[in-house]
């Protein structure tokens, strides 16, 4: 049986910001966010893990640091974690999105949207999913993947059997985990955004 652990990073002060942050370099937890990553230590050594893998992203490679330390395990970054590519949208307030007409699509048939100069959702739950089942056939115990919101709900969708398009429906709070079971070829979702770890919510 392989594990998968779906760990969202802890809290930056973009999402305080309400701003979406997609791929921009030099986001950082911030003292909420630390200390989010910090109360997973507990919560996740009892797995003893095999594997940490992030997303590139500091944000997340930041978040998985202390367990990394507590299990003495390297933090190996796949871009197959990592967040959707938002392309121009990136760095913007939420409020201005929401003003688009494709931010309707997006809450209403994300199946059919592509960020403009940034990938599709279809093309992000692909990503993710590819990533997952790789890391499986490597593992057969326990592993930790740190990653973000929308590539975690995506990834759940997929696996809970539903339809891309309701995949919004799923909370994933800032330091939450979500697992994942495998036996052969069988797949169980045990649970979604366990926020034990978690003092605040938010998005991004």
């Amino acid at each position: 049986m392989t594990t998968i652990l779906l760990i969202r990073h802890g809290e930056n002060d973009f999402m305080r910001q309400h701003k979406l942050a997609g791929w921009l370099p030099g986001i950082h937890l911030n003292a909420r966010g630390r200390a989010q990553a910090e109360a997973l230590v507990p919560l996740l050594e009892s797995f003893s893990p095999e594997a940490i893998y992030s997303s590139p992203l500091e944000r997340a490679v930041e978040t998985a640091a202390p367990l990394a330390r507590a299990c003495r395990l390297p933090v190996q970054r796949r871009a197959g974690l990592g967040e959707i590519r938002y392309g121009s949208w990136q760095g913007r307030p939420l409020a201005s999105l929401r003003r688009l007409k494709l931010w309707a699509q997006v809450q209403a048939s994300p199946s059919l949207v592509t960020i403009p100069e940034g990938e599709s959702f279809r093309e992000a739950q692909t990503r993710m999913i590819q990533e997952i089942e790789r890391l499986r056939q490597l593992h057969r115990e326990v592993v930790a993947c740190f990653s973000h919101a929308d590539p975690i709900k995506l990834a759940l969708s997929f696996y809970l059997g539903q339809p891309l398009d309701l995949f919004q429906r799923l909370t994933i709070d800032p330091a939450s985990v979500s697992t994942l079971t495998f036996v052969d070829d069988r797949v169980r979702v045990p649970g979604i955004n366990d926020t034990r770890a978690s003092v605040s919510g938010g998005s991004g």
